[in-house]
């Protein structure tokens, strides 16, 4: 196919195009989420109960003993399902959120003003999604942090409904938002601006002269980079969302006052390795799927040609 002839799925900010950014989300963040099920069970054990899993490796250890693997995976429902319908609203919403705040301003602002824009898109993309993830989050980890609670999501979330009532799905979602609203602003932003760095400076060639492969692989790169630094501002209200949701009748300022500034931190590194590799993965598999079913993927943003005579570039 001869260079700018490439034929596309849907035009660029189409109804089809952001459906399909809500499937390619729901694909990226239902299965890596998924995948790290037995990595993010340790985290949240490692955050309620310090004084039996005292590490990762002594969490995974003793999680395997009581369980075998089937504990290892214990809530792979809830999250599946979960964070397929979070990353469906949260990358498609990123990037009508992106585009609609783009229209609003002319070509030259909302170049110097990019950064805010990807963090307005993914603040207002993340306060919807997380109205979906929620129950399903509150349920997954009731499921991984309470001994002997059942395993099997379709008698949780009824039990759950029955003895606490509609409101325990619910009661984690200011605390989530308050981990995922932040790291979504870090992971969008970060990884735009990450993007355009590597291809300014590190890729050897413009990014229409790589290989689909090789920008894949760039794309890996960014998001990965994003995820430490997303593991990082989020990881306080990540405790306390784990708290909650194991023990409803808690308030954050109790939680707070009982784990204290270093107990807070509790898990960091485990959720380091999980974010990073999750997120990197995120992207990778959100842009394959564009590539996959032939959609238009728009580049990092460059300078626009008004912009680069004013200034002399």
């Amino acid at each position: 196919m001869a260079k700018g002839k490439e034929e596309y799925s849907c035009a660029m900010y189409s109804n089809k195009y952001f459906q399909l950014c809500a499937a390619g989300g729901a694909v990226a963040c239902g299965t890596t989420h998924t995948f790290v099920t037995p990595l993010d069970l340790v985290k949240c054990r490692l955050q309620v109960d310090p004084a039996k899993y005292k590490s990762i490796f002594k969490g995974f250890g003793i999680s395997f003993r009581e369980g075998g693997a089937a504990n290892l995976v214990k809530g792979w429902a809830p999250t599946l399902i979960g964070y397929s319908l979070q990353g469906a609203a949260k990358f498609a919403g990123y990037e009508y959120f992106k585009y609609k705040f783009a229209t609003m301003v002319d070509e030259e602002t909302a170049y110097l003003y990019r950064t805010y824009m990807y963090l307005a898109a993914s603040a207002s993309a993340e306060l919807i999604a997380d109205a979906f993830l929620a129950p399903f989050e509150a349920t997954k980890v009731r499921m991984q942090t309470t001994p002997g609670y059942t395993s099997q999501m379709r008698r949780a979330m009824p039990h759950m409904m029955s003895t606490e009532g509609f409101g325990v799905f619910y009661r984690g979602l200011t605390p989530l938002w308050g981990r995922q609203v932040p790291y979504t602003m870090m992971k969008f932003s970060s990884f735009e601006k990450t993007l355009e760095y590597l291809y300014a400076n590190v890729v050897p060639k413009p990014r229409e002269q790589c290989t689909k492969t090789e920008q894949l692989v760039v794309t890996f790169s960014a998001g990965y980079i994003a995820g430490v630094l997303c593991a990082i501002v989020s990881h306080p209200s990540d405790t306390i969302v784990s708290k909650l949701n194991k023990e409803p009748s808690a308030s954050i300022g109790g939680i707070l006052r009982e784990v204290g500034m270093v107990g807070i931190w509790r898990g960091l590194v485990a959720r380091i390795i999980m974010i990073g590799t999750l997120t990197g993965l995120q992207w990778f598999v959100y842009d394959a799927f564009k590539v996959y079913t032939g959609m238009p993927r728009p580049p990092p943003a460059d300078m626009p040609d008004s912009l680069r005579k004013k200034l002399g570039k």
